[in-house]
């Protein structure tokens, strides 16, 4: 697979926790935890889509937030 070299900048908690995961086995290095990381968030946006596409809109923010705590997930403060 080819690659674009990039520059970023990252808050340095989040490129700790990062580097953190990387060195624990998560990713073979940084670069590969943030493309994995990236390819996880695009999967979910598209998810969300098809989602919203299916319903007619995206899901309320109640049932959202039911889902996050059923999952064990924290909800953002604007859907309690």
């Amino acid at each position: 697979m080819t690659a674009e070299r990039i520059t970023v900048s990252l808050p340095p908690d989040v490129l700790a926790g990062a580097k953190s995961a990387v060195q624990a086995g998560a990713a073979d290095n940084l670069s590969a935890f943030v493309a994995d990381a990236l390819r996880e968030r695009l999967s979910r946006a598209q998810a969300l889509t098809e989602l919203a596409r299916v319903l007619g809109g995206p899901p309320p923010l109640e049932a959202r937030a039911a889902v996050r705590r059923a999952w064990g997930l924290p909800v953002p403060s604007d859907q309690t």
